[in-house]
């Protein structure tokens, strides 16, 4: 079950936000495609990042996927827990396995993400 008080990406990113601060995470939907993850590049800390490119690379058992920011700003906190764990991400994506905060340039990128209802219906369609 996706939360609802979460924005959504295409890329399958969930988004929290707080004021000017955006936290990211893949969802769940994206882990379970992935499998068991072992591996997490985080990004550094301090480096601005464009809307739609990559911030990080998760690797599991299965591939080697990118993670893309739905939103542009600047990287404020990464999740370091992850880089001894990656492993959180598949047991709590929405909670301890987010992996980084941004500073927003553009508050307005928001308008470009989905709610839970359109994303669970996006996630249907990319299914069938």
């Amino acid at each position: 079950m996706n939360p609802d008080d979460l924005k959504y990406y295409k890329e399958h990113i969930w988004v929290k936000v707080s004021g000017r601060k955006a936290t990211i995470g893949i969802t769940d939907y994206a882990q379970d495609a992935l499998g068991d993850i072992v591996y997490i590049d985080l990004p550094e800390t301090d480096i601005s990042v464009e809307a739609n490119t990559e911030i990080a690379e998760i690797e599991s058992t299965k591939a080697t996927s990118s993670v893309i920011s739905p939103l542009s700003g600047r990287v404020i906190e990464v999740n370091e827990e992850l880089s001894e764990s990656p492993e959180i991400i598949n047991e709590d994506p929405y909670g301890k396995g987010w992996i980084a905060i941004l500073e927003l340039d553009d508050a307005s990128e928001l308008d470009d993400l989905m709610d839970v209802s359109d994303y669970e219906k996006y996630v249907e369609e990319e299914a069938k």
